[in-house]
C-alpha cells in the first residue's frame, strides 16, 4: 500500500458515478447541474461516514470544473485537483464544533462578499452545522436566505433536530440513508483490490459489519489491518483483534450453554469472554449482535446475505437458530439491553455479562414472565417431540405479555410395555407452577394461598396440590369453590390439560425436588390476615362479642 492520504481520501467518491447509494440525492443533484438550477443552500442529514461531505464537494466540482456545469468532473484540472486534496479558494470547508461563535460567523459574513478566485462558484461546506450557536444561526440567517451570487451553502449534520427550524426552512434538505454492509463489504473490497491488499474470504463482511453503515470508517480499519498484518493476508482473527470484538466461537459456545440451559457452562463461557482481555462492555453489545442475528435467520428461516461472513459459520449460524427457542433468542435481547443500560448507570460489565448469560441459561431463576414463556416454550418443545403431529401444541407467541392460551393436547398413546409418564407430567406441572401463580395475581388473597402450594401428584385427571401441615387455614380457603375453580382454569390456561384438583396436608420431604422453596418461612393465621390488609389495602373487622345471658 503507498504512503500518503488516508485510504479514505485517496478512494473517496469524485464523481457522482463513484458513489454507492444515496441514488435520490444524486439523481436530484444531477438533474439540477444540468438545468442550472442549482440551489442556493442544501442540508445534508445523514450519520457520520455516509458521503455529506464526499457529496458537497463533487457538486462543488461539477460546478467548478473547467468542463462544467457538468455532471462528471474531470478530475484532472487545476479546480477538480485542488478540490480533490482541500486547498481550493473557491471551497470553503469549515468545522462548525469549532468555529461556533458570532465572531466566526461575521467573519464568514465578510469574506462571502468576495467573488469566486479562479472557478465558477464559491462553494462553503459546513460541517456538524449543528453545533452552531444561537446567536450564530441568527447572525448568519440574512446571508444563508440571500447569498451572493454563485454562491452555494452545503450545510452537513448528523443531528437535524438541533438545526433551528428557520435555518431548515431556507434549504433544500436530502437525507443520506446508512449504506447496507454488502454494499460497504464491496467498496473495501474495491480498495483492497486497487491498493493491492491481501484480504481473506469472510474479513471484508466482518469490517462492513462493525462499521455500521460507515465507509469512512471501514477503510479506516482495513488501514489499522494493513500495519497489523504486515505482508500476510488479513484474516478473519485479525479483524476480531484489531476490533477488539469477541471470538465468534465464544459467543456460539455462550449461546450454546442457554440453548442447554447449562448456567454453569454459561458462567463458564463468560469468563471466557472476561479472560479474552476485551471490554466486557463491547462483549455485551457483540452478544446483542449475535442475539439478533440468530432472530433473524429464525424469522427468516435462512441466513440473509448482509449476516453472511463464511460457508462454515453462517451454516453454525442458522444450525444454532434452529436449536434454540424464538422465545430464548428474544430474552437474551430484552437481558442484554437492560444489561447495557445498567452499564450505561454504573453498574459492573462484567457481573452485568454473568447476569444475562445465567438468566438466559436458567429462566427459573427469573420470575419475569418472559422467563416464563422461555420455560413453557422449552416444555413444548419437549413435549413436541412425544405427540403425534397432528396434536402437536402450537408455538407460543413470543412477544411480551401474559402468558399465552393453550388448547388442551390429546396425551400419547401408551405401549403395552410402558407405564404412563407420570413424572414427567408432574415435573413439566412444578416447572410451570409458577406460571400458574402468575396469571392468579388479579386475586391477590388465591395467589398468596398458591404460592404456600405445590403440585405432589398426577393420576389420570386429577392434581393433587400439597400444603404444609402448618397450613391447614390456607387449604381451607384454597378449597372453596370459587378459589378451586379459578386454580384450575389456571392450570389449564398454561399447561393445557382441564385436571380435577385436589388437597392435601403433607410434609416437605414428599414434595417434589426444587419443590418445596419457601415452605420454612411459616405463616400464621394472624400473619396471614396481616398480609391480605397490608397487600389489599383492607381494613380488619372484628367479630362482634357475644352478649352474656
Amino acid at each position: 500500500m503507498s504512503a500518503g492520504p488516508s485510504l479514505y481520501r485517496r478512494h473517496r467518491p469524485r464523481t457522482f458515478a463513484d458513489v454507492v447509494g444515496q441514488e435520490h440525492v444524486v439523481r436530484t443533484l444531477s438533474n439540477a447541474v444540468k438545468r442550472d438550477q442549482v440551489h442556493h443552500a442544501y442540508l445534508f442529514v445523514g450519520s457520520r461516514g455516509t458521503g455529506k461531505t464526499s457529496m458537497a464537494k463533487i457538486l462543488a466540482a461539477c460546478l467548478n470544473c473547467i468542463e462544467s456545469p457538468t455532471t462528471s468532473p474531470c478530475g484532472v484540472c487545476e479546480s477538480c485537483v485542488s478540490i480533490a486534496s482541500a486547498t481550493s479558494l473557491d471551497v470553503i470547508e469549515m468545522d462548525a464544533a469549532s468555529n461556533n461563535s458570532v465572531d466566526d460567523i461575521r467573519e464568514l459574513r465578510e469574506k462571502v462578499a468576495f467573488a469566486p478566485v479562479s472557478g465558477r462558484h464559491k462553494v462553503y461546506i459546513l460541517d456538524e452545522a449543528h453545533m452552531l450557536s444561537s446567536q450564530a444561526w441568527n447572525a448568519f440567517l440574512k446571508t444563508l436566505e440571500e447569498p451572493p451570487p454563485r454562491t452555494i451553502f452545503v450545510l452537513a449534520t448528523t443531528e437535524a433536530q438541533k438545526v433551528l427550524p428557520t435555518v431548515v426552512d431556507r434549504c433544500h434538505r436530502f437525507d443520506f440513508g446508512r449504506p447496507t454492509a454488502e454494499q460497504v463489504a464491496a467498496v473495501v473490497r474495491r480498495v483492497a483490490e486497487a491498493e493491492q491488499i491481501a484480504l481473506a474470504d469472510g474479513a471484508g463482511a466482518l469490517i462492513a459489519r462493525h462499521a455500521t453503515g460507515s465507509f469512512r470508517d471501514a477503510l479506516g480499519t482495513l488501514e489499522q489491518l494493513v500495519s497489523y498484518a504486515g505482508d500476510r493476508p488479513i484474516e478473519a482473527a485479525d479483524v476480531m483483534a484489531v476490533l477488539g470484538v469477541a471470538d465468534s466461537e465464544q459467543l456460539f459456545a455462550s449461546v450454546e450453554a442457554i440453548g442447554a440451559r447449562d448456567p454453569a457452562a454459561a458462567l463458564r463461557a463468560a469468563g471466557a469472554l472476561a479472560a479474552s482481555g476485551r471490554d466486557p462492555g463491547q462483549m455485551l453489545r457483540d452478544l446483542e449482535v449475535h442475539g439478533r442475528e440468530l432472530l433473524t435467520v429464525q424469522v427468516l428461516g435462512e441466513v440473509p446475505p448482509e449476516l453472511r461472513v463464511t460457508p462454515e459459520r453462517d451454516a453454525r449460524l442458522e444450525s444454532q437458530a434452529a436449536a434454540i427457542g424464538q422465545a430464548d433468542a428474544v430474552r437474551l435481547l430484552e437481558l442484554v439491553s437492560d444489561a447495557l443500560e445498567a452499564t450505561a448507570n454504573g453498574a459492573q460489565p462484567r457481573i452485568q455479562l454473568e447476569l444475562v448469560l445465567i438468566k438466559a441459561a436458567a429462566p427459573e431463576v427469573d420470575p419475569t414472565t418472559q422467563a416464563l414463556l422461555a420455560r413453557i416454550e422449552r416444555l413444548e418443545r419437549k413435549l413436541a417431540g412425544t405427540v403425534a403431529p397432528a396434536t402437536a401444541p402450537a408455538t407460543p407467541p413470543v412477544a411480551p405479555g401474559p402468558v399465552p392460551r393453550l388448547e388442551p393436547v390429546a396425551p400419547p398413546e401408551p405401549e403395552e410395555s410402558a407405564a404412563p409418564p407420570l413424572a414427567t407430567e408432574l415435573d413439566e406441572i412444578v416447572a410451570l407452577w409458577p406460571a400458574v401463580i402468575d396469571i392468579t395475581r388479579s386475586n391477590a388473597m388465591l395467589a398468596a394461598l398458591l404460592e404456600r402450594a405445590r403440585p405432589i401428584a398426577v393420576s389420570g385427571q386429577e392434581l393433587t396440590l400439597g400444603f404444609p401441615r402448618d397450613a391447614a387455614f390456607m387449604k381451607h380457603k384454597a378449597e372453596q369453590d370459587e378459589n378451586r375453580r379459578a386454580t384450575a382454569e389456571a392450570l389449564r390456561n398454561v399447561t393445557g390439560a382441564a385436571l380435577q384438583i385436589r388437597y392435601e396436608l403433607t410434609e416437605a420431604g414428599t414434595w417434589p425436588d426444587g419443590a418445596a422453596a419457601g415452605v420454612d418461612q411459616v405463616l400464621t393465621e394472624e400473619e396471614l390476615v396481616r398480609r391480605f390488609v397490608e397487600e389489599l389495602d383492607a381494613q380488619e373487622i372484628a367479630e362482634p362479642a357475644e352478649e352474656a345471658d
